[in-house]
This record gives C-alpha cells, structure tokens and sequence, in this order.
C-alpha cells in the first residue's frame, strides 16, 4: 500500500525540512510543494556540498523523483530561472525532474516593489517580510486579477491583462508609497523571454498526482515555512501569506485530503523566529548567542540571524492540532550538547493566570511569561551519531519526555546536517 506524506515544519519556519524531505526521497516517486515562494529557503548538505533551495522541491537532488510545484506556490520567474541555472551549474538535471503546474499565480516586479514600500512605510511596526513580494502576489491571486503561468502560452492575452494590473500597482506605487513606477513593457519583454523555458515545464499537477496515486507510488508533500506562519492559524499579524499547514498540502495541489496517509511534523530540540513578533521563550542571554551560534542560525536565503529561545510546548500543540501531525522528526539535538540544563515551556504565565493553549491574541502573547520544566543536559556529543542506541540517557530522557507531553512518537532523529547524520528510530514509509 501507498503511504502519501505531508511533511512540514511545528514552529516559526527553519527547522531544517528541506533536509528531512532530502532524506526520505529514496521511499518516493514525486516530491510536491504546496504553498508558499521563493522566500522558503531549504538547505541540503549532502557529503559536504551544500545546496539552498528556494522554489524547487527538495527531491531535485534524487534521481528518478519527479520534483513537482503545485498550484498553491506564487512563482516569480526570475527568481525560478535563476535557481534553475545554479542547479544545472552543479551537475542537477533540474528539466528532467520538475514540473511545474499551470496554475501557479506569476509573482511579478509590482509585488517586490510593493511588498518592500509597505515595509519601510510601517517602520518599526513592519511586519519583517523577506520583502520578495510573497503577500502581495497571494493578494492579487485572491482579488482575482493576479496573472497565472498558464498565461504565458497566449501572449496577446498576457499583455491585456498585464496592462490592468500595472496600471492598478502603479498607482499604489505613485501616489500612496511614492516610489517610482515600473512599465508594463518592461514587465512582458521578461515575462515572454522567460515563457521559452518555463512553459515547457508547466502541466497539471493535479491528473499527475491522481496517476501515481492510482499506481500505488509514494508521495511526499513539502511545506515551506513553519506552522505558527500560517496566515490563519499563526501569530498573526506576524504570518506569512500562505496557509503552511497540513490542509494546504491539499488545496495546493489538488490532491485529496482523503488520501493522505500521514502528517510529519520537523522540529528543533529548540526554537527559533526570524523577524518580528511575539516570541515568550526567546532567549537573550549568552545561552541563546550560543544555540544561535553552534546551530548557525542566519536564515539561508536572507542572511538574517534567528531569534533562538527553549523548546515551547504550547506552539508544539498547536501544530499537532492544526495538522493532525502522526510523528515527529528532533533535529539539531546536537547544538544543546554542551548545556548543563536544557529548559522545556510546559505552560505560560499571563497577568497571574497559568495558560496551557496559545493564545491568538499577540498582544496577549507578547506579555506571556514562559513557565518551565527543567532537564539535565547530556554533556557529551551526539554530533553524527547514526545508531539510537549511543545516544546518551540524557537526551533518550528529554526525548521520552516530548513524547509524554505532546502525545506523538519522535520518528526520527537528525544529529548533524549531513543527510547520513540520521537515526530513523521508526520509518515514516513502510
């Protein structure tokens, strides 16, 4: 029997998907993002070479896995080709391998333009976008007169509808941020030269995943981001536009929710934000410049360093509600090796009341105080240990631990970046 897997990330994005989703590509026929842009970064070191990923899936590094772009992502073709040439530059044979569905909504100049006048706008209330133009290309897709890739095959039609769109941005971009415009020749000259190599990439999606499901081929589903993103579900306002869940791996695809089989959930052996909002763990001692430091926490697209701070069970649950997660995958477990305590949030403290489920409200958020269970560190390496059974009792103690307070087994265990750093301690395809 077929086992179709959504992987995707419990906390607020970087917990190390990308090499996870590399891992488990040997099990699978096509690997599917479902939401989001080129403001994902996944990283894959694989026998010391390492390889970011942005759009493309994280399966592009396999050979003989299809690497699939569902209709939920927003595509900027310019960001698209040239992920697409660094990868051929190494030796991938990315056109054999993607396919691209038709359906994706075009991330256009306007939205970069845009999305970057908002942010300087709102000074130090900004949001801390990655100002690649994510969330005004998902509000062009919802307004109904955002531009598709399917466009790119009638010309004609693509300047028409350009046309309006410029003229609707523009004005924006004038007379509200007063920035300088941007003309729609300029825009459809690099929209018709990048049709010549993304249009024979573009298909459905959809017809292609209902006829490996039928075949009984394996598929893994790639989020990008992380739970407490989710446009719904997260700490909003501080989101990104797209929904990051599991029911997205669905409706960014046309793929069934029925016939999902599992839901696993990546998470550190702690936690880390990048930009703004509320963050109760957040650690801004020489603890967390040294979780921030041994775990190399600069985001692999912006550079920008992460906020680290403890494990927080209440953000753990709310990803185990939202997506019905089945297990998870510890990484990282190796950056705490060195700490003589390791500090677990089991509740929060708001205005003299204990909270036990995260509260929607950020300004609530904000003022929660972080209630902890405290653990003995293991004091000894465990970077790169492959066999579960030298892992120290420490850590098989913390580890135990997650497991009785979240309710789901840990599935896998990563102790290095390398994607041979890895103890599966039960497989998440049969």
């Amino acid at each position: 029997m077929s086992k179709n897997l959504v992987v995707l990330g419990t906390q607020w994005g970087d917990e190390g998907k990308g090499k996870i989703v590399d891992l488990l590509t040997d099990k699978v026929a096509a690997v599917v993002r479902f939401q989001g842009g080129h403001n994902a970064g996944h990283t894959l070191i694989i026998e010391g070479k390492k390889t970011i990923l942005r759009l493309i899936p994280s399966g592009i590094l396999r050979e003989g896995v299809l690497s699939l772009i569902g209709n939920g992502v927003v595509v900027s073709p310019e960001a698209f080709l040239t992920e697409v040439t660094e990868l051929e530059a190494n030796g991938v044979p990315v056109r054999e391998r993607l396919r691209i569905s038709a359906s994706c909504p075009l991330l256009l100049p306007y939205h970069v333009a845009l999305d970057k006048a908002r942010e300087a706008a709102l000074g130090e209330e900004k949001i801390g976008t990655t100002g690649r133009g994510i969330g005004p290309a998902y509000e062009d897709k919802v307004a109904r007169r955002g531009l598709r890739l399917v466009d790119l095959l009638y010309p004609e039609l693509l300047r028409e509808k350009l046309d309006k769109v410029a003229e609707y941005h523009n004005f924006q971009l004038e007379h509200y941020y007063h920035q300088a415009t941007i003309l729609p020749e300029t825009v459809f000259d690099l929209l018709i030269k990048a049709a010549e190599k993304i249009t024979p990439l573009l298909t459905d999606v959809t017809s292609l995943l209902a006829d490996l499901r039928r075949q009984g081929k394996n598929i893994l589903f790639e989020g990008a981001q992380g739970s407490m993103l989710d446009i719904d579900m997260g700490t909003y306002p501080f989101v990104t536009s797209s929904n990051t869940g599991a029911g997205a791996a669905s409706t960014g695809t046309g793929f069934g929710p029925c016939y999902l089989d599992a839901v696993l959930g990546i998470t550190k052996a702690y936690t880390t934000r990048v930009g703004s909002g509320p963050f109760p763990t957040e650690l801004h001692d020489d603890i967390g410049r040294h979780i921030a430091e041994k775990g190399k926490e600069f985001g692999s697209i912006t550079g920008r360093p992460r906020r680290c701070g403890w494990f927080d069970l209440l953000v753990m649950r709310r990803a185990i509600d939202m997506n019905s997660l089945s297990s998870m995958a510890l990484l990282k477990v190796d950056v705490l090796d060195e700490l003589d305590t390791i500090r677990l949030c089991t509740a929060y403290r708001y205005r003299g009341e204990s909270l036990h489920i995260l509260p929607f409200d950020p300004e609530v958020l904000k003022d929660c105080e972080p209630v902890y269970e405290d653990m003995p560190g293991w004091k000894t390496s465990t970077y790169g240990i492959t066999e579960y059974e030298k892992l120290p009792q420490a850590l098989l103690n913390y580890m135990a631990r997650l497991e009785e307070l979240t309710g789901i087994p840990i599935s896998i265990v990563s102790t290095g970046p390398e994607r041979h750093q890895t103890i599966i301690v039960k497989a998440p395809f049969a």
